[in-house]
């Protein structure tokens, strides 16, 4: 087991880290519906309180960060057994936040496509453009279980597209180096698939057999199943892997794998901080702590994640 270092506990099922550049993390606790500051030292400072259940995050151009708003789960709380199981007998629906960090103030972006509710969304990325790629998992309700897809969207509300329909319980997202491909990983079925994409928003769709118009990368054998991913500045695809619990690492054809162990079976995301960008935090959600691995490659900067970054025009 390599040797994961605490950062902080007491957590409320954490995921959707962002790691900024004062040293901070920011985490989405799930079951508490808040977003969290987590300073170097492990001080926990609320910065906004939802309703439903935020889930992914990630930093905008405009400085503000967006959240994936799942719309709220139902818990199963036993000894050493926290998680998720379904949704809410509250359920407020599915959407996209923005959320201002200084203030803490909440807009909802999104809540609708095409005249369709948003059911689950759970992951976020931003192009170098500026426009954001999420997945929506859907909701299990009793017997009937959504069938998910993956939206291309912009920040101002003037964009909101369903670019994959359908694919299985989508759940991590990001994008190459290159941003020639999107790469989507489904937590049932814990497959890696790439979508090859011809301009912001847009996919190549691979014909039939696809399922999805994607290009299988890896299909992991054994009872695991696939949560959120990062990638690595190399192209390699970092998934945060549940039951089995930790990070299956794969190369971007899908030539290699590799698992990282953690001790925790609801390892359920990954990102990359530190000045090198070689220190990974994962939440570790089932027993409600962020952890810090010096990891043995940079992980890929993400867009909008350094203020001085330069906006797109």
């Amino acid at each position: 087991m390599p040797d994961w270092q605490i950062v902080t506990t007491g957590l409320r099922f954490p995921e959707g880290p962002v790691a900024l550049p004062d040293g901070s993390v920011l985490v989405v606790e799930i079951e508490r519906a808040t977003i969290t500051r987590i300073a170097a030292n492990g001080r926990k400072d609320i910065v906004s309180q939802h309703s439903g259940g935020p889930n992914g995050l990630a930093l905008g151009p405009d400085g503000k960060v967006y959240v994936c708003n799942n719309g709220g789960f139902a818990w199963h709380r036993g000894p050493g057994d926290f998680r998720p199981v379904g949704i809410a007998d509250n359920y407020s629906g599915g959407r996209i936040e923005r959320v201002d960090l200084a203030s803490g103030k909440i807009e909802v972006v999104y809540s609708h496509c095409d005249g369709r509710p948003l059911n689950g969304p759970n992951d976020i990325v931003f192009d170098r453009q500026g426009g954001f790629y999420f997945t929506d998992l859907g909701k299990v309700r009793g017997r009937i279980q959504d069938r998910g897809a993956v939206y291309y969207a912009q920040t101002d509300g003037s964009l909101l597209k369903e670019i994959v329909f359908p694919i299985m319980t989508p759940n991590g997202i990001g994008l190459s180096p290159d941003e020639d491909y999107l790469y989507v990983a489904e937590t049932e079925t814990a497959r890696l698939w790439r979508f090859r994409l011809t301009a912001p928003g847009e996919i190549a769709k691979a014909p039939y057999p696809s399922i999805n118009g994607g290009e299988l990368v890896a299909g992991i054998g054994g009872f695991q199943r696939f949560d959120s991913l990062k990638v690595e500045a190399d192209g390699r695809i970092c998934v945060a892997t549940l039951v089995r619990g930790g990070v299956t690492v794969i190369a971007p054809d899908g030539s290699a794998v590799e698992h990282v162990p953690a001790p925790d079976r609801y390892t359920t995301n990954i990102c990359f901080g530190g000045p090198d960008l070689k220190t990974a935090f994962a939440t570790f959600s089932g027993t409600g702590k962020l952890a810090m691995l010096p990891w043995p490659r940079p992980g890929l900067r993400l867009h909008f994640s350094d203020p001085a970054e330069p906006k797109p025009r």
